[in-house]
């Protein structure tokens, strides 16, 4: 059996981190592709509020992963994982360096750390009870059925909270006591960005999405898929639906939508440093540094 394992980049970092314009340039010099690791920007139509890479930037450099399904479709865990190991193994087939990129640390870890979660189908009758429960009870539910599940999910993540709930009423068994790893046979070099300034750079880049267009962006989406699109409940898009039905002001839609943000990326930080522990690149001139350290991986 040959000993050969494929080497594969990482670059993780916090929303706003700066993550995709690095990601370019790292991509252009080593000539490489990007598979894009977000739980948000594998959905059609959510362009602006996820700050997709904008069409000049894919121009520069491909991205895979993008726009892979509509709202209305959700993409479990175990699916994308699924559908990015196929992606990522091609590139490997093609003997290219991929290059995977994203501040979604479990999407990341489901690929890099294999680990594998219940293969449960989505329970319709279970999840609109659950719905219509709210997001505080169900969350307190999740505490009492699966405490560790909350401890590596966040409170706002109504999605992924009720998917804990889904599999424990359906297995009977804790989400967190079902995912067992079983790592891919490749050579790792994860990288992370960590930005001094992150909390101005979150302000300034949700200053932009609202001039941007994510009220419009989410008034298109609500008129394609309802206003009940359950994906609506995230960071940025719940305060443009806000703003839509005149219980927010753009200038409250934009202050709130920054604390969440900032309060999300602290989660997103606390994860990458307990569950990844990457090669954190120096700020003053990340691009050199990840140059140097990805050089110096490949050999």
């Amino acid at each position: 059996m040959s000993s050969y394992q494929p080497h594969v980049i990482v670059l993780i970092g916090a929303t706003a981190s700066g993550k995709t314009e690095l990601a370019i340039e790292i991509a252009q010099y080593f000539k490489t592709r990007i598979h894009n690791i977000d739980s948000r920007q594998i959905y059609k139509y959510m362009d602006i509020g996820t700050a997709k890479p904008s069409l000049n930037q894919q121009k520069k450099i491909k991205h895979f992963l993008i726009d892979i399904e509509e709202p209305i479709h959700q993409i479990n865990v175990k699916e994308f994982q699924q559908i990015a190991q196929k992606s990522i193994n091609r590139e490997i087939k093609q003997k290219k360096l991929p290059f995977l990129v994203g501040g979604s640390g479990l999407y990341m870890n489901s690929i890099t750390k294999g680990f594998f979660a219940p293969n449960i189908p989505p329970q319709k009758n279970l999840r609109k009870q659950l719905e219509d429960l709210g997001q505080k009870e169900c969350w307190e539910l999740l505490k009492n059925c699966d405490p560790i599940s909350t401890k590596k999910i966040n409170f706002a993540d109504h999605i992924r909270i009720i998917r804990a709930l889904e599999v424990f009423y359906t297995t009977g068994k804790p989400l967190s006591s079902q995912k067992v790893q079983k790592p891919p046979n490749w050579r790792i070099l994860e990288l992370g960005l960590d930005r001094d300034n992150l909390k101005e750079r979150i302000l300034q880049r949700t200053r932009n999405i609202f001039l941007s267009g994510i009220v419009e962006e989410t008034r298109n989406l609500i008129s394609k898929y309802g206003l009940d699109l359950p994906i609506l409940k995230t960071i940025g898009y719940l305060e443009a639906k806000d703003v839509i039905n005149n219980n927010l002001t753009i200038d409250d839609a934009i202050a709130l939508t920054t604390t969440k943000t900032i309060q999300f990326a602290k989660r997103q930080k606390t994860w990458f440093r307990n569950k990844n522990n990457p090669v954190w690149l120096n700020n003053k001139n990340p691009l050199k540094d990840a140059i140097i350290k990805i050089e110096s991986f490949l050999g």
